[in-house]
């Protein structure tokens, strides 16, 4: 029999007659059964279940290793909502600490001291309006009552000019604040 190209690719058919090539193509079940003893079907056949029980035997791993992955997943997700709360808490924490730390700026300070200077002016002056009312209503000067006027119009008032000066140096530029 003279080489054709099917024989040359499917040398295991080179015994078979034309009348059994002819059997071959017209006999399904013929076809089935000599395809199937093909020895690169058979190849091919080895490599498919081979490639199967390589698939399941993965399948089980993933399988196995299931429950461990939707439990990390769990605690990935507890710690992802654990961050996001902490990250809203410290929102809030770092505005309370700016409201915290404003009380202690430069700024808010000089306005606490220029508002401290004002009411100490206002208070000794109210001490010696108070203090001169009294006198002339009642008209007895008591040297007692006047030593005291004088002794706590004296304390106020030096309270007064020293937050002034603070104020001036401060408004000089002499005052130097360290954030230590």
């Amino acid at each position: 029999m003279a080489a054709t190209p099917l024989m040359a690719e499917f040398p295991e058919l080179s015994h078979l007659t034309r009348a059994d090539l002819e059997d071959l193509s017209n006999d399904p079940a013929y076809f089935q059964a000599v395809f199937h003893s093909l020895s690169c079907v058979k190849s091919l056949y080895q490599s498919q279940t081979e490639l199967g029980l390589a698939n399941e035997a993965i399948a089980r791993r993933n399988t196995s290793l299931q429950d461990l992955l939707y439990q990390l997943r769990s605690e990935t997700q507890d710690s992802f909502d654990e961050a996001k709360s902490l990250e809203s808490r410290w929102k809030d924490v770092e505005r309370e600490q700016r409201e915290v730390y404003q009380r202690f700026s430069p700024q808010f300070l000089l306005l606490r001291l220029r508002h401290a200077t004002t009411d100490q002016d206002n208070a000794s002056e109210a001490l010696a309006s108070s203090f001169v009312q009294a006198s002339s209503s009642s008209g007895s000067n008591d040297p007692s009552d006047v030593d005291d006027f004088v002794k706590e119009f004296r304390e106020l008032r030096k309270t007064y000019h020293k937050r002034v000066m603070w104020g001036d140096r401060w408004a000089a530029g002499q005052v130097v604040w360290r954030d230590e």
